[in-house]
């Protein structure tokens, strides 16, 4: 690695958010998804008991797991089992030190947080997106119905495509976010991918975040 390179590296880790803050940031209630209308026939699924991470052995590794990937920005992420392929925008905490989340006009659409690592690399990467705005469903509006087993596709500038396989899908009450559990590094590339779920009011939006836990299993 270059003067310029390590240079570089050593600046986006002195950016990098501490997992506390985030964690803080979901229990104000007020991350992520501020403008989800809520409002139809069908509310998004949510995820079932069975699909919950097991804490016990929480990730875990495979014994082929790829080798943790360089730094790089996202491009694109593909979740083959509820038909996303959405393009991924870089965003951090708004002024306000909430989560960014992208423009909500835009239903086909995801963020990739930066105070984070990128996908691929040693530690967990977290990736947010809208379940719903005023006009209907957006792009993780299917992110309870996945199960343990699919596939997240992640792919990155580099040219490369970190592919994770979900081992974990809940739904957490944003007033009692596990941001230790949900965010901690486990040593490995792992990734986080987050919508808005739960249960619904016109005052409040919605009261909790789906949570998708995955981790590398492939590199293309």
């Amino acid at each position: 690695m270059s003067a310029s390179e390590l240079a570089e590296e050593e600046e986006r880790q002195r950016k990098r958010a501490p997992w506390g803050v985030i964690a803080l940031v979901l229990l104000t209630g007020l991350a992520l998804i501020r403008n989800g209308s809520g409002e139809f026939d069908v509310g998004p699924p949510q995820p079932a008991s069975a699909a919950a991470a097991d804490s016990r052995t929480p990730g875990g590794t495979f014994s082929n797991a790829p080798d943790p990937l360089p730094y790089s920005v996202v491009d694109r992420v593909r979740i083959p089992a509820i038909r996303v392929d959405a393009p991924v925008m870089p965003v951090g905490l708004d002024m306000d030190g909430w989560v960014d989340a992208p423009p909500p006009d835009d239903p086909n659409l995801a963020g990739w947080f930066t105070g984070a690592v990128s996908p691929g690399e040693k530690g967990t990467a977290v990736i947010v997106g809208h379940v719903d705005n005023m006009r209907g469903p957006a792009v993780f509006y299917g992110l309870g119905a996945l199960k343990k087993g699919n596939r997240i596709e992640v792919l990155r500038k580099d040219g490369k495509t970190a592919v994770f396989e979900i081992y974990g899908i809940e739904v957490f009450a944003k007033s009692d976010f596990p941001g230790d559990r949900v965010y901690n590094s486990k040593g490995t590339p792992e990734l986080r991918v987050i919508t808005c779920g739960g249960g619904f009011s016109k005052q409040h939006g919605y009261d909790g975040n789906v949570v998708v836990f995955a981790r590398l299993s492939e590199v293309r």
